[in-house]
């Protein structure tokens, strides 16, 4: 089998070596067989997606979704070598049209000398429609095996037809477990022993946050500034950063962390609640965006069964405005715990979605004449406001009058909850509309 082609400029450059002492530790970390990449048990067990492919010694079209530094690369490197194809590397960062030609040429090559090339495309998202479907023509009329990684969710991230070629499996950040293994195999690759106490040791891999490649960066940091005792957590603290949790304001983890955070309110679990909040603002969240998300909490999951619910989220946005951070942020904890503590009720929200579902379905019937004004003398001859009854003169202030537009029955979109503030809301609906229908009995 001939070199394979591996490169982040050119798709026919070989493959540098990834042993010398000049490369950094993460690129000599690189595992030579799939045997002992780690963290992915799932994916690579025999019966697992790729494992069942390498048993198969053919390799399909796919795409590697997760986080940064677990693997992605290395293991669609592997893969390739593993099921004896010959690979082509793109960055979708870098890629233009003249790369993927020039990919494509090379692949037309390699399958006449009987090789199977796989095109492996690095943060394949960064490609747009054109050249997602440039990709799909050549994955189908099978001139390439396409293997594209990406840390963002393939479901929004390719195009419906590119994604139904592939098959998408999902790789997992490396846990505790799998980053002391890392530990473990950079100390014997450098000959020397971190020195740290077991506490450090841990917390070390817990500063990695799952992020294998990061974990590298932070050895070779602590081995420049090598102390002359064991360091405890402390020191380890002390002596590296700290970085903020991963996140991406515009795509998956955002609206994974929003959503977590609504159902925790939802669910009424203050504390969890509390955690994806403050989450969000430690990975740099805009905490505007986070009120906003609170008024909207406040409509739509706790409604009328508390009604201080809506003007206390409003009251905790315009306090960050006024305050900015971090003084501003208590006030967003404060409206989410009080959501979170409140009586819920969505009565509101399901009514809003039926009747604007009925507004649309009725199209433009008009109002019934009790229901509009007459201010004018034409307008009184044309029977504007004919009949109508002035709710405050009737017998306690409800005269029992229908407005729904003429051609439309009587529905009833709002059905209160027998919670809080709501449930008086219930009964006091529940006798209206018997004096409605006693009223309607009489005509």
């Amino acid at each position: 089998m001939s070199e394979d082609l591996f490169a982040d400029t050119t798709p026919t450059a070989a493959a540098p070596a990834a042993d010398t002492a000049a490369a950094p530790l993460a690129e000599r970390l690189r595992p030579q067989r799939l045997a002992a990449v780690v963290g992915q048990d799932a994916a690579l067990a025999p019966e697992g997606a790729l494992g069942a492919m390498v048993r198969a010694g053919r390799l399909r079209s796919l795409v590697l979704w997760g986080p940064a530094g677990c693997g992605k690369t290395t293991i669609a490197r592997l893969l390739v070598r593993e099921t004896e194809g010959q690979l082509l590397f793109l960055s979708a960062v870098t890629a233009g049209v003249a790369d993927l030609r020039k990919t494509f040429e090379a692949a037309d090559k390699l399958r006449r000398a009987g090789e199977q090339p796989v095109l492996f495309i690095d943060e394949i998202h960064r490609f747009n429609k054109a050249q997602q479907d440039g990709l799909l023509a050549r994955v189908e009329d099978g001139t390439i095996t396409l293997v594209g990684a990406t840390t963002e969710n393939p479901s929004f991230a390719l195009t419906s037809a590119l994604l139904s070629r592939l098959e998408v499996v999902v790789l997992e950040a490396l846990d505790q477990a799998a980053l002391g293994v890392l530990v473990d195999r950079a100390e014997e690759l450098l000959g020397r022993t971190l020195s740290l106490t077991p506490a450090a040791r841990t917390a070390l891999t817990a500063l990695a946050d799952g992020d294998g490649r990061y974990l590298a960066t932070l050895i070779e940091a602590l081995l420049e500034r090598e102390p002359d005792a064991p360091l405890d957590e402390r020191g380890l603290l002390d002596r590296l950063q700290r970085r903020r949790p991963r996140y991406d304001r515009d795509q998956d983890q955002h609206f994974n962390l929003i959503s977590a955070l609504h159902k925790a309110v939802r669910g009424s679990d203050p504390d969890a609640a509390l955690y994806w909040l403050c989450r969000m603002l430690e990975a740099g969240e805009d905490p505007r965006y986070l009120a906003r998300r609170l008024v909207r909490m406040a409509s739509e999951d706790v409604g009328l069964a508390d009604p201080d619910a809506l003007p206390a989220t409003l009251a905790a946005a315009q306090a960050y405005e006024r305050l900015g951070s971090p003084e501003g942020e208590l006030a967003l904890a404060q409206a989410t715990v009080h959501l979170a503590t409140a009586p819920k009720s969505n009565a509101v929200y399901a009514a809003y979605k039926e009747a604007r579902a009925a507004a649309r379905e009725a199209g433009s019937l008009p109002p019934k004449p009790v229901s509009v004004n007459a201010p004018t003398k034409l307008m009184r001859e044309l029977g504007y406001a004919e009949g109508y009854a002035y709710d405050h003169d009737a017998p306690g202030g409800f005269a029992g009058q229908d407005h729904f537009p003429v051609g439309l029955e009587r529905r009833t979109f709002y059905r209160p909850v027998e919670r809080g503030a709501e449930a008086p809301i219930a009964r006091r609906l529940a006798d209206w509309e018997a004096i409605r229908r006693g009223l309607e009995d009489q005509t």
